[in-house]
């Protein structure tokens, strides 16, 4: 029994955060009777009330998220036109990265350069696990196999070391800038739900954060195992 719960425990770990996330979210997105406004509606709002006028509200399909570089803040289409606490308080947390870019939060530019000057090396490495890594060891010649190793180890650290920067980026967008703007527009007793779904918008990047620890791991674990 210890040996499975040994085994299943990566996964737990990967999964769990991302099941919470989305209970949570979920909990929180149906539409309240007496919100006097949508996300977007709350969004402008927000925008207009914090001076940022180069910044620009839209829906997208892609996942909740701001884009430093065009100014946008992006929310799930299916949740932006909602009068939930899920959905306002998601597009106060992009906003809350609009923020740290209007005030030039260094982690948020940390982790932009970061993103740009590694992105080559992690599409390589992914495409190196993922796809590439079981038909190189099917060749057996030992150099090709380790240097395919080391870039996708390298890959897998470069992508840890990003979601370090990201995490505290992530709690200070929910909770040094989304949560004070809530907290004046919000009535009290929803306040504790506001915060918890910032709470796991906060943690939208610790699975992926695990799974990047878990490649490494078994990247370390096959490396050491060809060397024998």
């Amino acid at each position: 029994m210890f040996k499975v719960i040994f085994l299943l425990l990566p996964f737990i770990l990967i999964y769990t955060p991302q099941l919470w996330v989305r209970y949570i979210f979920n909990k929180y997105d149906k539409e309240i009777d007496d919100m006097p406004f949508n996300g977007y509606q709350f969004g402008n709002k927000i925008l207009s009330e914090k001076n940022l006028n180069k910044v620009e509200i839209e829906t997208t399909k892609i996942g909740d998220h701001y884009d430093a570089e065009k100014k946008r803040v992006r929310v799930l289409e299916q949740r932006m036109g909602k009068k939930s606490l899920t959905s306002i308080s998601i597009v106060c947390h992009e906003i809350g990265h609009a923020l740290q870019d209007e005030y030039d939060y260094k982690l948020l530019g940390l982790r932009q350069t970061l993103v740009k000057k590694t992105l080559w090396i992690q599409y390589l490495g992914s495409g190196i696990f993922y796809v590439g890594l079981p038909v190189i060891l099917a060749t057996g010649m030992p150099s090709l196999i380790f240097v395919c190793l080391g870039i996708a180890l390298v890959a897998s650290i470069v992508n840890i070391l990003i979601h370090l920067v990201t995490l505290p980026v992530e709690f200070d967008a929910s909770f040094n800038r989304a949560m004070p703007i809530l907290s004046e527009n919000v009535p009290e007793h929803y306040l504790g739900h506001c915060k918890s779904i910032l709470k796991a918008a906060a943690y939208t990047y610790l699975a992926g954060s695990l799974i990047s620890i878990f490649n490494v791991r078994n990247l370390l674990i096959l490396f050491r195992s060809i060397r024998r």
